[in-house]
């Protein structure tokens, strides 16, 4: 029987990246993986979702490039194509994936990982079934999307995440369950390829949790755009015709109804930790149990159906350690390849390797971006903190009006007493990519003082950044 240091279940992004830190850390490592590695996030989510949402931007833009000045004649496209690009980015980084495993000297086994004891691990592969033993075994077997009772999921006119990111058609409506982050990204594309689009999201707003004037920007910018947004609403019931659904909804007050008629239903209401059930239905899981043994080593789950862990990432079984998804939220790639670097820096010993969970990002990668650390102006009030609020709008900003993208703004909320900054919301063009400069102030425990003071290049997007932090200290200079 094969030895190694650590047994890795799963080759999604918390799992990879923590089988290859601890290699770099001199331990002899195993990756147990049933499908192609990378895992949703390279293979049905992030990767393949974030190619279709350029496609549609790019296809929105080309719709009013008279504003540019460029007239671009008859415009169409071709949807099969738009999902063959995304499938292409996805085989090229899952390649990569297992060319790094490699490079770092871990053995990736493909096949189902089942816990036998907490220092073995049994693989059930497709010819064949093995076992191989371990010092440490880490769980990093992610998450599938959630569906409701009352819906049943065919892949065709009834879809998750899951379906809708292979689908090569575009339909004529669509309705969406859920107004989280993909619901609203799949809303985007949908809307900018002619789709009637309808949102149900049971909250009082749109993202849920995302900071409230940055959620009520983005649906005000949705229905500009033509959708219909109903928020306070709920799924009630389904039917399914030939080839359209009838869905009926009701307020949350239990006391209105409403009844849409689409082409599709995409059902985006979260997601669930893989651990115990067979995830879907879907042809690539064929008929494989996703049952990974927790029960046998009475291992843990919270109420909320996640698996328990302490601050080691260990669970109730010694020498067994999980993260990522299956531990809980945020259910965010980043946050599991972080998860997994600290569990295998603790594993070896490292006294100092902790998370830092208020300085993970959380991004929405539709037009125009969302993206935001730390908490929001009514969490600081629930806290009953003294703030201060710092925001700057990208109509100010001498890049955005140059461009041409002058929709949303920058917000800092700084501690009016220490400077410390609690948190930052970002709506507008490239959202997603400025947030990363607030990330690392909080690493180096900046204030807005120093964010406010560092040269940023004119005219970039950046400066709003700056302009935000100034505004926080009352210096604004340019709003």
């Amino acid at each position: 029987m094969e030895k190694f240091n650590l047994v890795v279940i799963g080759a999604g992004p918390g799992g990879y990246i923590a089988a290859i830190r601890a290699a770099q850390l001199g331990m002899k490592v195993a990756v147990v993986e049933r499908d192609k590695p990378g895992g949703v996030c390279l293979n049905w989510g992030c990767i393949p979702s974030k190619a279709i949402l350029k496609c549609a931007e790019i296809y929105e833009t080309f719709k009013h490039s008279e504003n540019y000045g460029i007239k671009c004649g008859e415009l169409s496209y071709d949807y099969s194509k738009v999902i063959e690009k995304s499938r292409k980015a996805s085989s090229t980084l899952t390649k990569g994936v297992e060319f790094l495993l490699k490079k770092n000297k871990t053995t990736l086994f493909p096949g189902t990982g089942k816990l036998i004891s907490p220092n073995r691990v049994g693989i059930i592969g497709n010819k064949n079934e093995k076992e191989i033993e371990a010092e440490r075994i880490l769980i990093a077997t992610g998450s599938v999307p959630r569906t409701l009772p009352g819906i049943e999921i065919d892949g065709k006119v009834v879809m998750t995440s899951d379906e809708a990111i292979f689908s090569k058609e575009i339909p004529e409506s669509i309705v969406i369950i859920g107004g989280g982050y993909i619901g609203v990204e799949f809303a985007y594309v949908y809307n900018s390829f002619g789709s009637k689009v309808t949102i149900v999201e049971m909250e009082g707003r749109i993202l849920p949790g995302v900071d409230r004037e940055v959620a009520e920007e983005l649906e005000k910018n949705f229905k500009r755009n033509g959708m219909q947004v109903l928020t306070s609403t709920r799924f009630k019931e389904l039917k399914k015709l030939d080839d359209s659904v009838e869905v009926t909804l009701e307020d949350s007050s239990g006391k209105g109804e409403k009844r849409v008629s689409a082409s599709r239903l995409l059902v985006a209401v979260g997601r669930r930790a893989v651990y115990n059930t067979a995830p879907t239905s879907l042809s690539y899981y064929g008929n494989k149990s996703s049952d990974i043994g927790l029960k046998e080593l009475n291992i843990e789950i919270t109420k909320q159906g996640f698996i328990k862990v302490d601050s080691s990432f260990m669970t109730t079984c010694k020498n067994v350690y999980a993260i990522g998804d299956v531990i809980g939220p945020p259910l965010l790639a980043h946050k599991a390849s972080d998860e997994g670097v600290v569990a295998v820096e603790i594993m070896a010993g490292d006294k100092n390797a902790r998370m830092h969970y208020d300085r993970i990002p959380g991004c929405v990668y539709c037009q125009p971006e969302v993206a935001s650390i730390g908490i929001t102006e009514d969490e600081a009030k629930e806290r009953g903190i003294k703030f201060n609020v710092g925001k700057f709008p990208f109509k100010a900003s001498g890049k955005a009006v140059a461009v041409g993208e002058t929709e949303g703004f920058v917000k800092i909320i700084s501690d009016a007493k220490s400077g410390e900054i609690l948190g930052t919301h970002i709506i507008g063009k490239g959202a997603t990519e400025l947030i990363a400069e607030i990330g690392v102030a909080k690493t180096l425990e900046s204030t807005p003082l120093e964010i406010g003071i560092t040269p940023h290049a004119h005219p970039t997007l950046s400066e709003a950044v700056m302009e935000a932090a100034l505004a926080a200290l009352g210096r604004a200079r340019n709003v």
